[in-house]
């Protein structure tokens, strides 16, 4: 078991809190009203003025966004090599104030959700907490799906889950250039992903994302910390934010969100799973296993 059982609940439960207002968020921006009207699933536009990547084949965007995920990689590993930790903070930076803008604008009045985005997204970057750290993000990836979900159907994100887990699987195990990009991660003193720390005293967001500490615990200074990617977080929510913009074309409002919420229990306890099969200071990709557990609810959400 990697880590102890109430670390391991403590993860599972913030991942599904980050799925759950994830799916939230989604649902502000589907127009069910034109929706229903056009029998095709109609999205309001996002706040700001902000424009989604137009595709004109939803069924291949996800090569498209594969595409757009390797040059991101590359770009940050050119910055791992120049050692230009300044431009990873400023891209980090403007990446979480414009997806927390998204995501609390569903909740919030979009002035306010900015300016209250704007605020995490200093404390973020310049002030490290694990509460701070851990509230982003729980609500990022949903403006993150919001932006995406639109562009993808069923098939596309089937196929977005496959091609991230193979790319997770040879990250992990073969070019193991996750090392490099954690190493920089804890130069730039920035992380994008879940934190939770073994004991009460705080860790600053550096310590927690020291070299190998991919999806497992490290010792620091006696203390643990637990850690799950963004990206783990972040591609389930998009699946299930498909499946959900489908359901609701046949469905109430309340019935579609409930349906679609099969799938991150489903992913869920498919992390449960892994963090109890896998062993302590031992690299695992999560994707693979995550996908199963949404392949997995998509089936049951197909038999209800």
């Amino acid at each position: 078991m990697k880590h102890t059982l109430k670390i391991t609940i403590a993860l599972v439960l913030f991942f599904f809190m980050a799925q759950f207002a994830g799916l939230l968020i989604v649902n502000h921006y589907i127009d069910h009203k034109k929706s229903f009207e056009a029998k095709e699933t109609v999205m309001k536009p996002l706040p700001y003025g902000i424009e989604r990547p137009e595709v004109k084949n939803q069924s291949t965007s996800f090569i498209y966004i594969t595409i757009a995920i390797l040059i991101g990689t590359v770009l940050v590993l050119l910055l791992v090599k120049f050692n230009k930790p300044m431009i990873w903070k400023l891209w980090f930076f403007a990446t979480v104030w414009l997806t927390l803008s998204i995501a609390l604008a569903a909740f919030l009045n979009s002035v306010l959700a900015a300016i209250t985005a704007l605020a995490l997204a200093i404390l973020k970057l310049f002030k490290p907490d694990l509460i701070i750290q851990n509230i982003s993000e729980i609500f990022m990836y949903g403006g993150l799906a919001a932006i995406f979900v639109p562009m993808l159907n069923l098939f596309a994100a089937f196929m977005l889950l496959i091609v991230i887990s193979a790319y997770d699987y040879l990250s992990v195990y073969k070019t193991k250039h996750m090392i490099k990009l954690a190493k920089f991660q804890s130069k730039s003193k920035v992380f994008a992903g879940l934190l939770i720390p073994y004991n009460k005293g705080k860790i600053s967001v550096d310590e927690a994302v020291k070299p190998g500490l991919k999806k497992i615990p490290a010792k620091i200074s006696s203390q643990r910390v637990a850690v799950l990617g963004g990206g783990d977080i972040g591609f389930t929510l998009i699946f299930a934010g498909v499946v959900m913009k489908g359901l609701m074309l046949h469905e109430s409002i309340l019935s579609g969100f409930l349906k679609a919420l099969i799938i991150p229990v489903f992913a869920s306890f498919a992390l449960l799973f892994l963090l109890v099969k896998g062993q302590e200071n031992k690299f695992y990709p999560a994707m693979p296993i995550l996908s199963a557990g949404c392949f997995l609810g998509y089936l049951v959400v197909l038999m209800i």
